[in-house]
């Protein structure tokens, strides 16, 4: 069953988005080059997107639950300029995959932007992704362009023989 997101969702949507981003997290990415910034880890920095998300649109959320039991979501925003409504998180606890919830979840999101008066709806993934670069083509999605993350540490005290190689 999908619904709409209540203020009592939020703590788990929280916990599954740290198992669903591990392998697939700019946050973690960078985590893993630099170490813990500013003792804080990458799931804190990765749910408090979720946070975020939930704050700037909780109409546009979206829950999947299966027998009462939270277990995916997918997170909305809309531009009503532009017209153009974006997709900033979607994930389905692992044990819950391929039983048809994303395809629900981002059906959810595509109803309610055209509710909205959305023109276009966008997405993005990791190309270290292979659910998002196979699923979201499956959705009708196209590839329009590939964007590279570059990060730099403005740490003074790390030395260029500690900053990654090129």
């Amino acid at each position: 069953m999908i619904r709409k997101y209540t203020s009592s969702d939020l703590e788990i949507l929280r916990e599954i988005t740290i198992i669903c981003f591990e392998r697939v997290s700019i946050d973690k990415n960078i985590e893993d080059e630099y170490g813990l910034i500013n003792a804080v880890d990458w799931k804190t920095r990765k749910a408090k997107h979720i946070d975020a998300d939930v704050e700037i649109n909780p109409d546009g959320v979206f829950i999947a639950e299966v027998d009462n039991q939270v277990v995916g979501y997918v997170t909305t925003r809309v531009n009503q300029i532009t017209k153009i409504g974006e997709i900033p998180n979607l994930a389905v606890h692992p044990k819950f995959q391929h039983q048809g919830l994303g395809k629900q979840l981002i059906q959810a999101s595509l109803d309610y932007f055209r509710q909205e008066g959305m023109h276009m709806a966008k997405i993005e993934t990791l190309e270290q992704n292979p659910v998002g670069t196979t699923f979201y083509p499956k959705m009708g999605f196209i590839e329009i362009a590939r964007q590279i993350h570059y990060v730099q540490s403005l740490n003074p005290e790390v030395s260029d023989q500690d900053q990654p190689s090129d």
